[in-house]
């Protein structure tokens, strides 16, 4: 059963809402509490959906996780880890892919893991080939059993030399959480190097890890036997963030996000001038608004870090039906990112999708038949529809559209967006949102 969110549109967002640590890093920070041999500390943790799933995770297996009523600090206690059984991991990590990134911790904590078959949002092939190839690099046993897949490591995990086909974030977060505490030293090429990356080897490197970030995407990591907790605070959500910036152009509002940070969304930033927002950085927060007059079209691409992140296409991608000409974009990570505008099209918006490269360079998608570039014709009016919210970015996106329609409209399966935006309908109440939660209807 999916609660259903009543959006009458037409209302410009207006307010000061805040963001707190980002989805992307704390619930890896969580799993590098594993790693200790003393209690961990970590602050700014927002309350999420995915936050939720590793605090079930890591109780299922011995860690104590304890949440200050107050502050809503975690503090993790990983002293009594042990092993859990296949059907409760099952039944806990529901479509999360979390799951798969505590397996190097286990293996060290206690010298096995097991991973449930994986869900995770539908925006394009996410395999976990790339974790389980890093594993056996580092010497695992993989074994393919009913329900998901055991790893062991009979002689421990050694360090090894591995370079990754792509700079997944994922594989990269694999790669550091289990080499910290494997035989010898790892060298990793091909790393991806997001803010989110930089700050988990900041957790590493306080519980005692020697990890050192070189040039061309390279990173070094010399194993050491033991690890003690961390104290640490996990950066703002920069895709939150942006997601509340396109919310504000869309709307035509004026949004200050407390807590946003500058430093990790300089691209974004840029991008946001271009389509001719205006924004006010303070030492506390920024200000995103709608400064009136017409939006302008863009030519983007999204790419790994530094580049435009794919997590900010989407809600841009709305902003920019609005905007007055043609606008193009090439999603280069997702292959099947752009299957949110169907629902967008429904309200209205003139977005044509395409199996070409449209941008400056051929991507990996090039040749493979998926329609990857999308081409928006704008400003377009739009208006009220029922949606069913696809995947937690193109659900937000959708929400954004409904709030700008005309008319009502009724949205489906936004439980999805809990995963990474905390208490978002009280955020929108906040703006002036003019909408309203009911339950009780079976998702499709």
């Amino acid at each position: 059963m999916s609660s259903v969110l009543t959006v009458r549109g037409g209302v410009p967002l207006s307010g000061r809402i805040s963001v707190r640590g980002a989805k992307n890093l704390v619930p890896k920070a969580m799993v590098a509490a594993l790693l200790g041999d003393s209690p961990s500390v970590l602050r700014n943790v927002p309350e999420i959906k995915d936050v939720e799933v590793v605090t079930s995770l890591l109780q299922l297996h011995g860690v104590s996780v304890l949440k200050d009523p107050i502050n809503g600090d975690l503090t993790l206690d990983p002293q009594n880890a042990t092993t859990a059984s296949s059907t409760e991991i099952d039944a806990h990590a529901g479509d999360s892919r979390i799951p798969i990134l505590l397996c190097g911790p286990l293996i060290h904590a206690i010298g096995e893991a097991f991973i449930p078959d994986l869900g995770g949002c539908k925006i394009g092939d996410r395999p976990i080939d790339f974790h389980l190839n890093v594993l056996r690099q580092f010497g695992a046993v993989v074994e393919k059993r009913p329900g998901g897949i055991h790893i062991s490591a009979p002689k421990g995990l050694q360090g090894a030399k591995i370079s990754l086909p792509y700079p997944s974030v994922g594989a990269t977060e694999q790669v550091l959480l289990s080499a910290t505490k494997a035989e010898g030293i790892t060298e990793l090429i091909g790393a991806a190097v997001e803010p989110e990356i930089i700050d988990l080897i900041a957790v590493l490197q306080k519980m005692g890890a020697i990890i050192n970030v070189q040039s061309e995407r390279t990173i070094r990591i010399e194993g050491v036997k033991n690890l003690s907790g961390y104290l640490h605070r996990a950066l703002p959500d920069r895709n939150e963030t942006a997601s509340w910036a396109s919310a504000a152009l869309v709307t035509r509002g004026d949004i200050f996000v407390e807590g946003a940070a500058q430093r990790d969304l300089m691209t974004f930033i840029n991008t946001f001038r271009k389509v001719g927002g205006g924004m006010d950085i303070e030492e506390d927060g920024i200000r995103f608004y709608h400064p009136g007059g017409k939006l302008n079209p863009l030519v983007l691409e999204t790419d790994v870090h530094p580049g435009f992140m794919t997590d900010w296409q989407q809600p841009l991608v709305v902003a920019l039906s609005q905007a007055e000409g043609v606008s193009i974009v090439h999603e280069t990570v997702y292959e099947n990112r752009f299957g949110f505008t169907k629902a967008l099209v429904r309200m209205g918006a003139n977005i044509q999708l395409h199996r070409e490269c449209l941008g400056s360079t051929p991507c990996r998608f090039g040749q493979r038949n998926f329609r990857h570039s999308a081409v928006i014709s704008g400003p377009a009016p739009l208006r009220g529809a029922d949606i069913d919210v696809p995947d937690l970015r193109g659900g937000f996106s959708h929400l954004i559209a409904a709030l700008a329609a005309t008319g009502t409209s009724r949205v489906t399966g936004i439980d999805v967006i809990n995963r990474g935006y905390e208490r978002f309908t009280e955020k929108l109440a906040a703006l002036g949102a003019d909408v309203d939660v009911s339950a009780g209807v079976a998702r499709r």
